[in-house]
């Protein structure tokens, strides 16, 4: 089974100092068919402006990653983390039995572009943990970098599900191709630019899922610099 996402059919947040669209329900935006995709929970695609960002608040038994595209973004936490993450890092907080954390813009020119994802864990009830690592763009240019696996292999952050998020950057012309097994689900996000999948178009924001789908898939970039996120599920 092959599951399309456009980008337009997101739900929609203006808050002033905050733009978002959400892949699935969150907050105020419900939609029952669209509640996740087995333990993928949340994608949010938020533009926090200059100054802005999210006062305290807590969470529990979730695992929220946070990929910067365009800005630099803040983060602090009741267990004593804090850090600033620009494009191209990754910011990993696992809430275990519990954390309170704010998420601000870095900085009070620029905004701040970043995709929020939220993964169920495969524990509950764990300590909280935290972890921050740069990843060049550049390294991933038509080829797969592994940005979070469960046991932080090839460099990526170690988290606290089944689960691997993968990243590629594409230019016009350049390609990839990405395996697929029929005993994993697949959630493919196009972050930024236009990508052709095996001849279908997708732009930033457009999603597709693959349940008990197997074989190859291929990606070709087209026009400017294209991101791509395919997240290998449970």
């Amino acid at each position: 089974m092959i599951v399309q996402r456009p980008a337009a059919a997101r739900g929609s947040v203006n808050l002033g100092w905050l733009r978002s669209r959400h892949t699935f329900s969150f907050g105020h935006y419900y939609d029952p068919d669209w509640m996740g995709f087995g333990v993928l929970r949340v994608i949010n695609d938020d533009t926090v402006a200059p100054g802005g960002g999210f006062t305290p608040h807590r969470h529990a038994n979730m695992e929220i990653i946070s990929v910067v595209l365009d800005g630099a973004l803040a983060h602090k936490d009741s267990a004593g983390h804090s850090g600033v993450i620009r494009a191209g890092d990754v910011q990993w907080m696992s809430a275990g039995h519990g954390i309170e954390h704010s998420e601000f813009n870095g900085s009070h020119v620029d905004p701040v572009h970043f995709l929020q994802i939220w993964l169920e864990t495969d524990r509950l009830n764990a300590p909280p943990a935290y972890d921050q690592k740069r990843f060049d763009p550049d390294a991933r240019r038509a080829r797969w970098v592994a940005l979070a696996t469960p046991d932080g292999d090839e460099g990526s952050i170690a988290i606290c599900q089944q689960a691997r998020l993968l990243a590629t950057r594409l230019g016009a012309g350049e390609s990839v191709e990405a395996r697929l097994e029929a005993d994993r689900r697949y959630w493919l996000h196009v972050a930024t630019g236009e990508v052709q999948l095996d001849g279908r178009t997708l732009v930033a924001g457009d999603a597709m899922g693959f349940v008990e789908e197997s074989g190859t898939v291929h990606l070709a970039g087209i026009g400017a610099t294209v991101d791509v996120l395919v997240f290998e599920l449970p």
